[in-house]
């Protein structure tokens, strides 16, 4: 059985071209500097996802080795903290399977101790 992170963004209004391109920022700079090239990280569906009004969404598998799901999950929820930031008027909601992910302001998403 897997894993994964979800993460989606929604408002009422579309992304404006400023914050598609830094979106595109975002994940190009996130994707090139996931730590395990073989396993999956930052990814955005087509079109925001099927949530209504979605402008963002997207989900990480978490890798099978157990050595490598915490790097991966701390680095997929970074890249989340960036878009998050880079498009604050958004209603967002990230979580690991049935378990919600907090957001701190100074901190971002993390898991909790």
């Amino acid at each position: 059985m897997s894993t994964s992170l979800y993460y989606n963004a929604s408002r009422a209004t579309a992304l404006t071209a400023a914050e598609t391109a830094a979106v595109e920022r975002v994940v190009t700079a996130r994707q090139s500097s996931f730590p395990y090239p073989d396993e999956e990280s930052l990814f955005l569906y087509e079109e925001g996802g099927s949530e209504p009004d979605a402008i963002v969404a997207g989900s990480t598998k978490m890798p099978f080795d157990v050595e490598h799901v915490m790097p991966a999950l701390e680095h997929v929820l970074s890249s989340v903290t960036e878009l998050r930031r880079a498009l604050p008027n958004a209603q967002w909601h990230v979580h690991l399977d049935d378990f919600d992910i907090p957001w701190d302001e100074s901190e971002g998403y993390f898991l909790p101790s």
